[in-house]
């Protein structure tokens, strides 16, 4: 352990974001000097509660977390917000646009750390460092971690993956696009904001879904948890207290059994999932076209279940030796 990672390790225990800032750039770029510091951070991780916001594009997200923020901040709680941009196509780095609606509510409060991340192509529109960078913010101490994520699609599965409580943002008058969002609402949401509730169609919507009766089984005990659908609007802050009220509610009942310890267990595996197929990626990259010039190359798809043969002998021969557990 460089002394330089012990170095940098405190500075970002003690709260500061320049240091945090620089730390989740070297995340964003993969580097081996950022694993050093993170593996340092995990002791001082677990106190933070992590709030998903998703939902189709237009919904209002990112004014939604920005009321979120000014409620959790009037209560004395500390906040981190990532938000996960669309990519450039030209520079794959983040589009600030939705980040600058929520500067306002940071307005240079120093207890709110606010940072974007490109999706760069990531399934369901998250970052891989999605999962680091929430660490470096709950060993900063941040209360409460918001990740805002792109839009919503079947690979939007993955907050469920990272966050205590997933709030799906809708509006209504989707038509269409609010019964794809019933359709698969139970698989990610836990509270469920229509928002824009000014709208004369706000209170039907609102109607409709509280009659689906979705509901989220707890995967440790014989009990649900009714998802609640609130009528809501960012802009006029209307709706945000009770919502967050909610938020709280979903975190506290996860946390009544063992239901919590899953939802670290599940997000921990993801955490390693997204970090092996980074660096596989990598290695797989680094083969050169003209290897295909080789005849055990021939056959792509031969190859490639030879590959994955080869990891699959070497995990067990890993497990055998006791090097890896379940």
């Amino acid at each position: 352990m460089t002394s330089t990672a012990v170095h940098t390790t405190e500075l970002v225990v003690g709260g500061s974001v320049r240091h945090a800032s620089r730390l989740i750039t070297e995340i964003e770029n993969g580097s081996p000097a950022a694993r050093e510091v993170l593996a340092r951070l995990l002791p001082h991780c677990g106190s933070a509660q992590r709030v998903g916001i998703t939902g189709p594009p237009g919904a209002g997200k990112s004014s939604l977390t920005a009321s979120l923020i000014k409620e959790i901040r009037a209560q004395g709680r500390t906040v981190g917000v990532i938000a996960v941009d669309p990519s450039s196509p030209f520079s794959q780095g983040a589009l600030l646009g939705d980040r600058d609606r929520m500067l306002e509510a940071a307005s240079g409060d120093a207890d709110v750390f606010i940072r974007s991340l490109a999706a760069r192509g990531a399934a369901g529109g998250l970052a891989v460092a999605v999962n680091d960078v929430v660490d470096v913010m709950d060993a900063m101490g941040k209360d409460v971690v918001i990740v805002e994520t792109v839009g919503v699609g079947q690979g939007e599965l993955e907050i469920a993956k990272i966050a205590h409580t997933v709030v799906l943002v809708l509006v209504p008058g989707y038509g269409d696009a609010l019964q794809a969002m019933k359709a698969g609402v139970t698989e990610i949401a836990d509270v469920v904001a229509v928002n824009k509730g000014d709208l004369p169609e706000a209170a039907g919507a609102v109607e409709d879904l509280r009659s689906q009766d979705y509901v989220r089984r707890d995967p440790t005990a014989d009990r649900t948890w009714v998802v609640p659908v609130l009528k809501v609007s960012a802009l006029r802050r209307e709706g945000i207290r009770e919502l967050a009220g909610l938020v709280d509610d979903h975190y506290r009942f996860t946390g009544d059994s063992a239901w919590r310890s899953e939802i670290e267990r599940n997000r921990r595996h993801a955490q390693f999932l997204s970090s092996v197929t980074e660096r596989l990626r990598a290695e797989l990259a680094a083969i050169p076209p003209d290897a295909f010039d080789d005849g055990r190359f021939s056959d792509p798809h031969l190859a490639a279940d030879e590959f994955v043969t080869d990891i699959v002998r070497a995990r067990a021969h890993l497990r055998a030796g006791g090097l890896a557990t379940n």
